[in-house]
């Protein structure tokens, strides 16, 4: 997908674009970009669940009340189904920063953290530091703060999304 004459290059190619084809996971600047873009399409298939099961249990006078109001398609996607989704979008949301930050696995199977550093994340060194170098106790201090700053982050995800 992302090589020299993978299917991005070529749609890039193919609508004029081919001064912006470019080896992206080899790119300093756009791989991690592009790891980031596979990452969010494997949160995809559990999110559009997670959305299409509560959509199915928003009330249907919600919308016919926003229709005798004078609510466009527009304004009843903001009015309803939105607030409707409030909850099912901070578990996504929850999920995917979740998988952001303790991403290892796609990262060392793309690039190993490469080109240069540019891929480097903290589920990268803790298994760099604890397998490679042996660094046991400092891979064991990096998870333990990776692992706190996930709690953080997930408690003020869910703090959100209560609020009103």
């Amino acid at each position: 997908m992302y090589s020299d004459e993978g299917v991005v290059n070529q749609g890039l190619r193919a609508v004029g674009l081919g001064s912006f084809a470019r080896a992206w996971l080899g790119d300093f600047t756009w791989s991690l970009s592009a790891i980031g873009l596979i990452g969010a399409w494997l949160m995809t298939g559990l999110c559009m669940v997670f959305f299409l099961s509560e959509v199915q249990k928003i009330d249907p006078d919600l919308y016919d009340a926003a229709r005798v109001d004078g609510a466009g398609a527009v304004r009843e996607f903001f009015a309803v189904t939105l607030p409707g989704l409030r909850n099912e979008i901070g578990v996504c949301l929850t999920f995917t920063v979740i998988a952001a930050l303790r991403a290892f696995d796609l990262i060392f199977v793309l690039t190993k953290g490469g080109p240069g550093e540019a891929t480097a994340v903290p589920g990268l060194e803790i298994y760099r530091r604890a397998f490679e170098k042996g660094q046991v106790g400092s891979a064991s201090a990096i998870a333990v703060l990776l692992t706190a700053i996930i709690f953080a982050v997930t408690y003020a995800i869910t703090r959100a999304a209560r609020e009103r």
